[in-house]
């Protein structure tokens, strides 16, 4: 038994209605617990509707959604279901409530029952998995967007939560409040073994992932590894998806004519295809030579183009 089944899950907006629209259409697929999965869509595609779904902030109008088991339609596991599966919104500034870093980690776990000195506990191990001990007296409103988005997570891991569920969290943050929480997100598969379901519109967050799902207009067009499901750019950039910036420029050079290979993810792997066409020799892929930004640029200007240049 997965960690979380859906099977032949719909969701339908105001049903039976005008109005009415149909988010997500028969979804079946299954999550291990223990993965790290990026969901990838455009705007309207379904993945923020079937992110709800799996802590049941939202009821299937058909089919079902099971976590460790258990049934969200079911009423009497709602907080067992909620307390397995920990969402984090876009928003980091609607998600803390309290006046103090601390208390608002602790809001859930006074929510679930706990006994006070198992709260203090749970909110300092959250905090320290986060890297947020120093900030436990802050106000909220004093921390950076990648400061807050991290508490948010604490809030989540606070209730001894499995499963982290992700909702473009990284979305209205700068290039630092990224990596800062996208570094937490991956320490805490890595070093705890939390699944990870992450949605989300940058492309190199996906490179990092076990599993990429990709969803249009309610259903799942594509599931697979990120080399896997990259390697289909042309289909990717038909549903208004881009893809890491390797790999779009690899898509370009082999667009010009040059045999590059179809599953280049990452910026090394790309120079080495590239060095390896210069050279005559076949790039070696799972290695993870260093390559200098200074070589990479002249990798790929001096490459020779079966069309006169690139």
């Amino acid at each position: 038994m997965a960690f979380i089944e859906l099977e032949h899950l719909s969701h339908d907006y105001h049903a039976g209605t005008e109005q009415e629209h149909r988010a997500l259409d028969d979804i079946t697929l299954q999550i291990e617990a223990g993965e790290f999965v990026v969901i990838l869509g455009a705007n309207g595609s379904g993945k923020s509707t079937l992110a709800k779904h799996l802590n049941a902030l939202l009821i299937p109008s058909s089919g079902s959604c099971r976590v460790a088991g258990m049934d969200t339609a079911s009423e009497e596991d709602l907080w067992k279901i909620r307390q397995q599966v920990g969402m984090v919104f876009q928003n980091p500034d609607n998600q803390l409530i309290a006046a103090i870093v601390e208390d608002d980690v602790a809001f859930g776990p006074e929510n679930l029952g706990m006994k006070p000195d198992e709260i203090r506990e749970s909110v300092l191990q959250a905090l320290e998995s986060v890297h947020m001990t120093h900030y436990r007296k802050f106000a909220p409103h004093l921390l950076s967007g990648g400061q807050k988005q991290r508490v948010a997570i604490a809030g989540a891991l606070a209730m001894k939560t499995k499963c982290l569920v992700l909702d473009e969290p990284t979305a209205m943050l700068d290039p630092q409040g990224r990596g800062e929480v996208m570094e937490t997100i991956r320490r805490l598969h890595r070093e705890q073994g939390i699944t990870i379901v992450h949605i989300t519109h940058f492309m190199e967050e996906a490179s990092f992932a076990d599993r990429v799902i990709v969803m249009d207009k309610g259903h799942v067009v594509r599931d697979g590894t990120p080399r896997e499901v990259f390697a289909e750019a042309d289909m990717l950039k038909k549903l208004g998806l881009d893809v890491p910036l390797a790999a779009e420029l690899g898509l370009s050079l082999r667009h010009d004519g040059l045999p590059l290979p179809k599953d280049i993810l990452t910026d090394e792997e790309l120079v080495k295809a590239v060095l390896a066409l210069q050279t005559g020799q076949t790039a070696e892929k799972g290695k993870d030579t260093p390559v200098q930004p200074v070589q990479a640029k002249q990798a790929v200007r001096d490459v020779p183009s079966p069309k006169g240049g690139c």
